[in-house]
């Protein structure tokens, strides 16, 4: 891999965890993969754009954060499971001086997450499920049986804001979003997300699930930081601008 912006280099594997490295305090990053012509999927699955790079860039931006917030709908279309000790990206930590395993954090505005899921009763750390008070008390009861940590934020829907302050309030201040679309939206137009890094995959889709799924209430403007690439993926650290 090779940076091209700052300060072109070539990059081994401590200088792309240096690239993504943040400082401390809280921050919520999203990543997503996309193709040139926005779509994040190809039969349902980001899979389908993925590459070596974007897949070293994952487990990257994982092994730096304190937890990986994702939808419940992407993570059910993309098998979600822990993050665990003997994973590639749990090693990966360790390498790195950070815990070995890190909580997932799914948005779910119904508390739709199965209690039987492997994501709930695989955890190490516990799954944390983000919630509103709209969810039917019974799920929530039967997740927080199940040993996840049900965070109620919000009354009809989950406030995005109050979650991410209820989070850094358990010691999980520097948060990787791994979508979907309507999670993204969300954050942006809550004014929560802080950086943008998006792998821009070298294939045209012509379909799939868009990179936003609806319209923002006004444009939001991104500051290029950074930008790397590999075997002609592009590798995108933007600032997220008010």
């Amino acid at each position: 891999m090779r940076r091209l912006l700052p300060d072109p280099a070539p990059l081994d594997h401590d200088g792309l965890v240096e690239a993504y490295r943040l400082p401390p305090g809280r921050s919520l990053r999203v990543n997503f993969i996309a193709s040139p012509d926005g779509a994040t999927t190809v039969g349902g699955r980001s899979e389908g754009l993925g590459s070596p790079g974007d897949r070293r860039v994952f487990r990257v931006l994982r092994a730096l954060a304190d937890v990986v917030l994702v939808g419940h709908g992407t993570a059910s279309a993309e098998g979600y499971r822990p993050v665990l000790p003997g994973s590639a990206v749990g090693r990966l930590r360790a390498s790195i001086g950070r815990p070995p395993t890190a909580p997932v954090a799914v948005v779910t505005r119904r508390a739709s997450l199965d209690p039987a899921s492997a994501l709930v009763t695989g955890a190490v750390f516990p799954t944390v499920v983000v919630t509103c008070a709209a969810a039917e008390p019974g799920r929530r009861a039967a997740l927080t049986a199940a040993g996840a940590d049900v965070l109620v934020c919000g009354d009809d829907d989950v406030d995005l804001p109050t979650a991410l302050a209820a989070l850094a309030d358990r010691g999980l201040e520097q948060v990787t979003c791994e979508g979907g679309p309507q999670l993204l939206r969300s954050a942006l137009a809550a004014g929560v997300v802080d950086e943008l890094d998006l792998s821009i995959a070298p294939a045209l889709v012509g379909g799939g699930t868009r990179l936003l799924d609806a319209a923002l209430p006004a444009p939001v403007r991104l500051d290029l930081r950074q930008l790397l690439e590999e075997d002609g993926t592009l590798f995108a650290r933007y600032a997220v601008g008010a």
